[in-house]
């Protein structure tokens, strides 16, 4: 059912989180959520009626929302990064 398998999450957390049993950074988990949302995005171009999917995407998408918020005022440089590295907001 998942699309993100153990050693993709893994990875994720290890390239974003500095390691892969940091599954609380703040990093990883905007990493993790921007992959599921990227997923998501896929799927709601080819179902465009799947209305519940597309409100669990916008739910996704604030919490990502709020996460980077945080990370901008904390730590800026990180922010800063992160976003290039992820490729959202331009």
């Amino acid at each position: 059912m998942s699309h993100l398998t153990a050693e993709k999450k893994a990875n994720i957390f290890k390239t974003f989180g500095a390691k892969e049993n940091n599954t609380g950074s703040i990093e990883g988990q905007i990493a993790m959520l921007t992959e599921r949302i990227n997923h998501i995005s896929g799927h709601l171009k080819q179902n465009k009626k799947d209305f519940s999917t597309n409100r669990g995407l916008m739910q996704m998408v604030g919490r990502r929302k709020r996460l980077l918020q945080y990370l901008s005022h904390t730590n800026l440089e990180s922010y800063r990064g992160l976003i290039e590295k992820l490729g959202i907001r331009k």
